[in-house]
């Protein structure tokens, strides 16, 4: 199963007319925000492939939306009798922010060969550092993951294992963060990868402009990728990391 990553900036080799052609091979694409939603449409509509998004802490157009924030009329595709949670698969792509996600139409085989569903974990947002939208403290975050623990716990019991891609927009604290108010991780994120050991997490946030930043780091059971731009990999083989925590 071949997975794209994006996030942070339209990458001009998915937003291209040969896009179809180039990425014909992948399977499913993950979005880890702060990329347009008209981006998000291009994408869906252009390689036709299952994609699930979650928002960061800019291009935060239609977050209230999906989070029902925000009130009938306020939306330019409101005629007075839109329903907000017609939003949930807008743009043809699945929002999978603060939830559990079982992916059926994306078969793992288990220890003993059978066949379960990919299991996937989105949290939306970053740490706060100015009081926007979309944006948590380290414990505001921890309360929204432990709602997330009962669904978690029930695919131990049915699948033998918790989650398998844990995509977010912010990082873990001290794994490819950086120590400016805005690019703190959430330490949070280190107690849930830890506890619940999904194979990959896959975030965004961080720009690479440092050729000598990692992208991939290994962290106990799980391979964190930052999507920056693109990043595709193939779930079946981990990519060689850049560090080990």
């Amino acid at each position: 199963m071949k997975i794209l990553c994006v996030s942070d900036q339209i990458d001009p080799a998915v937003y291209s007319g040969n896009a179809k052609n180039r990425f014909s091979d992948v399977d499913l694409i993950l979005c880890a925000g702060d990329i347009p939603m008209d981006y998000v449409d291009f994408i869906v509509s252009t390689l036709n492939k299952p994609t699930y998004f979650v928002f960061g802490n800019h291009d935060l157009q239609e977050f209230g939306f999906y989070h029902k924030t925000r009130t009938a009329g306020a939306h330019p595709y409101d005629a007075g009798t839109f329903q907000q949670d017609d939003f949930s698969h807008s743009h043809g792509a699945t929002y999978a922010g603060f939830k559990a996600l079982r992916l059926k139409n994306f078969p793992i085989k288990d220890e003993s060969g059978k066949s379960t569903p990919l299991l996937l974990v989105g949290i939306s947002g970053s740490i706060r550092y100015n009081n926007g939208e979309d944006q948590y403290t380290n414990f505001e975050m921890l309360v929204k993951l432990l709602k997330i623990v009962p669904a978690l716990l029930w695919n131990k019991i049915r699948y033998g294992r918790y989650l398998d891609i844990f995509l977010t927009h912010a990082t873990p604290r001290k794994i490819h963060d950086l120590e400016d108010p805005c690019h703190k991780g959430f330490s949070c994120f280190n107690w849930f990868i830890e506890s619940f050991r999904p194979k990959y997490m896959v975030h965004g946030h961080i720009h690479l402009y440092n050729p000598q930043a990692p992208r991939i780091t290994v962290h106990g059971d799980t391979t964190i990728i930052n999507a920056y731009s693109k990043y595709i990999f193939d779930f079946e083989q981990i990519p060689a990391p850049d560090e080990r925590r």
